[in-house]
């Protein structure tokens, strides 16, 4: 009998499924942060501008859910990855990507502990007092969001699963 569970093929499909809620992630935070950084007062001309003319609090509860699915996913595969891709790295000498890789994972999980307080400031847009706070919060979820997506893409395509 083949247990799928102990097998690369089923570690490779949820490492796509992670990698497509991260791209999901991805997409929903930079329209968002872009939107917030926009000059309000020019009309939606160039590709730039249109990306930015999205009202950014309808992506609020998206980005709150799939940052917690992607962040837990992610956690999951850990385990497999701790045994069938760090170890070979590590033995092939590849120490600078481990250690953006842990940069990486703590910056996910400081995401993680924001994400709270993302929810609470988009929740009171009618106080302006958060304004600013709003803006930045949101700035680095995205930063650690780019981030940790280019670290783990590279840090794949040097050895992903079943290599």
């Amino acid at each position: 009998m083949f247990n799928w569970i102990h097998s690369d093929v089923f570690w490779s499909i949820l490492l796509i499924i992670h990698g497509l809620l991260a791209v999901t992630l991805l997409g929903a935070i930079t329209h968002q942060s872009l939107a917030l950084f926009r000059n309000l007062q020019s009309a939606p001309q160039s590709l730039v501008k249109r990306f930015q003319s999205v009202r950014p609090e309808v992506y609020t509860r998206t980005i709150c859910i799939l940052w917690l699915v992607t962040f837990f996913m992610g956690g999951w595969i850990y385990a497999q990855y701790r045994i069938t891709v760090r170890i070979p790295l590590e033995q092939q000498g590849y120490w600078w990507s481990q250690g953006f890789f842990e940069i990486k994972e703590h910056m996910v999980s400081i995401g993680t502990l924001l994400i709270p307080g993302y929810w609470a400031l988009w929740k009171n847009l009618d106080k302006p007092a958060f304004d600013l706070t709003r803006k930045y919060t949101t700035a680095l979820l995205a930063a650690i969001c780019w981030f940790s997506f280019l670290v783990g893409h590279v840090l794949n395509n040097i050895r992903g699963f079943g290599s």
